[in-house]
């Protein structure tokens, strides 16, 4: 009686969760719909009350006109290659520094790690000048490569990694060096497969930080062919108005790739971001 009693319970209570984690899933699906459907309207019928999710008449132009005004598919383009090239860079540099920081014996090795921790309390615009004048001073002005470089290493995926790797059993590591195996080889084939879901949690931060990035792409990037989609989206504001509709139909057609990298990436995010022990 009393074990029917629980499972009866536990239904009602997983019922009861289930409903309200799917009223908050739609609360937050929402900004996406509102956009969806404001790309398809004009400016009047955006900002209308109530508002109508379905538009009267869908304006198809909008998409066409988005790359009929600004080289859209450059600015796209050169977005996905920042991003790519710097995910992949990231993913080399994080996780080699992450195995020294975790599997790795030397003197000092902990008060390292907390020294180069502590830069996360720097803000960005605390060093934006002093690096723009370093970037400048190497040519690298005006180039995906200054953005490239700046971004190549990042103090959170060190620790991303280096939390994800601390759980890996020490056992594995100890094995593989008395069977005679150098750092390398163990970090290649033993640590290294083994952190897919913290490799995934990274992947998909690091794309989602750089695809958006707005800040750094402004002040580096000054060539037009050059420019990243958030600089092409900003441009459809003026001093006198904004064309609200061709932003809404470029927002859409820049959130297929993240849209794409959490789909690929969702079966692992959650486990990396459990494991590494990392918190909203």
């Amino acid at each position: 009686m009393f074990r029917e009693s629980y499972t009866v319970k536990k239904k009602i209570i997983n019922s009861i969760l289930f409903i309200v984690m799917l009223l908050i899933g739609l609360l937050m699906i929402i900004p996406f719909v509102w956009t969806l459907s404001s790309s398809f309207k004009n400016n009047n019928e955006i900002f209308s009350y109530p508002i109508r999710w379905i538009p009267e008449v869908f304006r198809w132009s909008n998409y066409v006109e988005v790359s009929e005004k600004i080289p859209f598919l450059t600015y796209y383009l050169n977005t996905l290659k920042i991003a790519l090239i710097v995910t992949l860079g990231q993913i080399v540099t994080a996780s080699l520094a992450a195995y020294s920081f975790s599997k790795m014996q030397y003197p000092g090795r902990d008060k390292i790690f907390l020294c180069y921790l502590a830069t996360l309390m720097v803000p960005w615009h605390a060093i934006m000048i002093p690096q723009f004048i370093v970037v400048k001073s190497l040519g690298l002005n005006d180039s995906h490569w200054s953005l490239i470089l700046i971004n190549l290493s990042a103090v959170f995926g060190v620790f991303l990694l280096r939390q994800f790797m601390l759980g890996i059993p020490e056992e594995l590591s100890e094995a593989a060096r008395i069977d005679g195996a150098g750092e390398l080889m163990i970090y290649s084939k033993i640590i290294f497969p083994m952190c897919k879901p913290g490799l995934a949690t990274l992947v998909v931060f690091t794309f989602n930080f750089m695809w958006n990035d707005y800040m750094a792409p402004m002040i580096y990037l000054t060539s037009d062919h050059l420019r990243t989609i958030q600089i092409g989206l900003a441009s459809f504001r003026s001093q006198y108005g904004s064309e609200y509709g061709l932003i809404m139909a470029g927002t859409v057609c820049a959130l297929i790739p993240m849209l794409v990298i959490f789909g690929i990436g969702q079966k692992y995010l959650v486990e990396g971001i459990a494991f590494s022990g990392l918190k909203g």
